[in-house]
């Protein structure tokens, strides 16, 4: 496919790529460690060979990525399941979700687009702030990533954006494949999930027409992922004691890199995907002269909306939100076992936070509401 030259430094590679990025990936040391701990019982010169043999990306998906994400859900979750009954997977979308986790969002998307017999996956909306090594960088863009350049001056951030959505749009138009984008730039650490109009404004940088024809044009497609248990809830507690109490306090790559190996080996219980309606018969009802501003406004809560009441509940969602407020509005959503079975649980995950002056109270608060908004704002969303 002729791509233009101006998507080079952000786009996946291209199947013609694929060798020496292959090359790249087998000689590097802490791929090949990486590789030891995911197929341990392989010997890695057969893994060399079976990712030597994918001609395509999906190819290397389906052959490396897919068994060790069926592999790990068997182990670290009770199950993973999709619900896309609202959308015809033989169209392309732009899937707009809340963000779970760093890795798995996209990456359980994709396993299960391959499952419901979808002809491709994703193109993947990475930070170039996860990038930490040159392997992983190459990882990703053989994984069918795109990177969104964040560092940078007003100017060129600016122009980063510009690229973005207009590779974006190429690749709903002319590659006729997916797109997967976090709803916020990082994680909603309050699991608060709100959409940010940057996000909006930045899709609509691309195409053409008005704002509206413009996002028209990608499809959008709100999707609701819902853990049972957040293995990164303790770490997300502690950074927000560290916030408060350390004037300047920033996360390293090393803190990014541990919160990424957390919330893809650590327990999540169950997950659930859940596919609202694309949204472009929903946007062809709005006023054609709606301010712009008003515009991204109004998109950004209809996301939201489609999100929160497509969450799916579980009973540590409501006990969490009980023992928040200090009632028992939700009882007859859980059980006094279940309900023990999670206050255990939040006793195991508040054991593992280390921090000198150690706020018991105030993390204890923070993984409470960590659980407690989705079923907050499921039930504001269903008003």
């Amino acid at each position: 496919m002729n791509i233009p030259s101006q998507f080079d430094p952000i786009r996946p590679f291209e199947p013609e790529e694929l060798p020496e990025a292959y090359e790249r990936l087998i000689a590097d040391p802490q791929f090949r460690t990486v590789i030891g701990h995911i197929f341990s019982s392989v010997p890695f010169e057969a893994v060399a060979q079976k990712i030597r043999a994918c001609k395509t990306n999906i190819e290397f998906q389906h052959a490396l990525c897919y068994p060790f994400l069926k592999n790990l859900v068997a182990k670290a979750a009770k199950g993973c399941d999709m619900n896309a009954g609202a959308v015809d997977l033989n169209g392309r979308y732009t899937f707009v979700s809340n963000h779970r986790d760093i890795v798995l969002d996209s990456a359980l998307l994709d396993v299960m687009l391959f499952d419901t017999g979808c002809g491709t996956t994703t193109e993947i909306a990475i930070g170039d702030n996860l990038l930490a090594a040159p392997w992983i960088k190459d990882l990703v863009k053989v994984t069918k990533a795109f990177i969104v350049q964040r560092s940078a001056g007003i100017r060129e951030m600016l122009a980063n954006s510009r690229r973005l959505s207009e590779y974006m749009h190429f690749v709903i138009s002319t590659k006729h494949d997916n797109i997967w984008i976090a709803q916020r730039e990082g994680r909603a650490k309050d699991s608060d999930d709100r959409t940010q109009q940057s996000i909006i404004k930045m899709m609509a940088m691309g195409g053409e027409g008005s704002v509206t024809e413009r996002l028209l044009q990608l499809h959008i497609v709100p999707l609701a992922i819902s853990y049972e248990y957040d293995p990164c809830d303790w770490l997300k507690a502690r950074e927000f004691q560290l916030k408060r109490d350390v004037e300047g306090w920033k996360k390293t790559k090393a803190d990014d890199v541990l919160s990424m190996k957390t919330g893809i080996m650590g327990y999540k219980g169950h997950i659930h995907y859940h596919c609202a309606p694309c949204i472009d018969r929903w946007l062809l009802s709005l006023d054609p002269d709606i301010p712009k501003g008003e515009l991204f406004e109004t998109v950004a809560k209809h996301i939201d909306r489609e999100i929160h009441s497509n969450y799916r509940l579980y009973p540590c969602n409501y006990a969490a939100a009980d023992m928040l407020a200090g009632n028992d509005r939700f009882k007859a959503h859980y059980t006094v076992e279940e309900k023990a079975a999670f206050e255990q649980y939040l006793t195991g995950q508040m054991a593992k936070i280390e921090l000198d002056n150690k706020d018991e109270d105030f993390l204890r608060e923070r993984m409470l509401t960590m659980y407690a908004n989705p079923a907050i704002n499921h039930l504001e969303a269903l008003k």
